[in-house]
């Protein structure tokens, strides 16, 4: 199929997800197949926290908005462009997806099938619906790709080449069990945050987007602080009191009084501002509802530290204080050419013979 036709599918795909928003869901009559997907998709918004409690209809629609985004003629003719995709030999490649936040194997599914090859996708138990629904829209856009396009149920099966997700647990699991074909294991990850303290309120704001947005769940959420020794985090918490509410979401309340308690019955020192601990730690990776943090002397040691443990990271943010560190509040509105753990997946799939 010439690759044209898949690009066109995925700009009809933004045009139908610009549809749904936060601020409301408005049908526009130039959307095709509006008449069999338009209501069915707001329903299935709606029904995603029963599905799975954290995709409350805020953090999917979220999701939505920032594919609509990316989803552009612009946008794909740019991510393409650096690509040559003339002697593409069609594999089948299978996708063992994670459930953390809403579609959050999409890049990966986009990226099989506009490089020319067919999809086997195994969901993740957390997230089995809106990738289906989506698949099914592409479709009805243009029906080749229903042959090109295969979710599994139980074991995954007859592919060429895989691109895996999960724990670094799982990860040792899928090396091993996927060592004989051409593979992108991805493991853990965490983002974190270099501060100053110069950083405006509207920076602590945005940094506040990249810690709550999918209550934390995401490997480009925010969990680690590096901070100057001395910081006062009087502005941090002055600023984090925007996302006060994510408390009233259950799931969420539970997890801070556990994590809360965990601490304190261990004598550790916290700061706790009623929705969110943060803690003195060297680790990367935080429990829900709490951010570590880390007093600095010195910039380039951090620098050097972040360099050596990059395998680690996922997003760096700071306000120009690392090299081509994200910009506050932008962690979760990755572009087209944003990789996950800056493995090219595009240069994968062209290298499959």
């Amino acid at each position: 199929m010439l690759q044209i036709e898949i690009k066109s599918s995925f700009v009809e795909l933004g045009n139908f997800l610009r549809q749904f928003s936060e601020e409301g869901n408005v049908k526009s009559a130039s959307v095709l197949h509006n008449d069999l997907f338009f209501d069915d998709f707001a329903s299935l918004i709606e029904l995603s926290q029963s599905h799975n409690g954290w995709f409350t209809p805020e953090q999917v629609l979220h999701s939505i908005q920032s594919w609509a985004k990316a989803l552009t003629e612009e946008n794909l003719n740019h991510w393409l462009s650096n690509y040559d995709f003339s002697k593409i030999e069609p594999k089948k490649v299978g996708l063992i997806l994670a459930g953390n936040i809403p579609l959050v194997g999409f890049h990966d599914f986009l990226s099989v099938l506009i490089s020319g090859h067919d999809v086997l996708v195994k969901t993740s138990s957390n997230d089995q619906h809106l990738l289906k629904f989506l698949a099914n829209y592409l479709i009805a856009i243009e029906p080749k790709l229903n042959s090109k396009i295969t979710f599994v149920e139980g074991k995954l099966e007859g592919f060429d080449a895989v691109i895996a997700t999960g724990s670094n647990n799982t990860a040792r699991y899928f090396e091993y069990y996927f060592k004989d074909k051409p593979s992108i294991i991805r493991k853990n990850r965490n983002s974190v945050a270099v501060l100053n303290g110069t950083e405006s309120h509207e920076d602590l704001v945005g940094l506040g987007e990249d810690i709550f947005r999918y209550f934390g769940l995401g490997c480009r959420n925010v969990s680690k602080l590096f901070v100057p020794k001395g910081y006062n985090f009087e502005a941090f918490f002055k600023a984090m009191y925007e996302y006060r509410d994510v408390i009233h979401y259950e799931k969420y309340a539970n997890n801070y009084d556990y994590n809360k308690a965990v601490f304190l019955m261990s004598n550790f020192q916290l700061l706790d501002n009623e929705f969110l601990t943060i803690k003195e730690d060297v680790s990367y990776a935080s429990p829900i509802s709490s951010v570590f943090y880390e007093f600095y002397d010195d910039l380039e040691e951090i620098k050097t530290r972040l360099h050596t443990d990059t395998e680690q990271i996922q997003c760096i943010v700071s306000k120009d204080l690392i090299p081509n560190s994200v910009a506050f509040g932008q962690t979760q509105q990755p572009k087209l050419w944003d990789y996950a753990d800056n493995v090219d997946t595009l240069a994968f799939l062209i290298s499959l013979k």
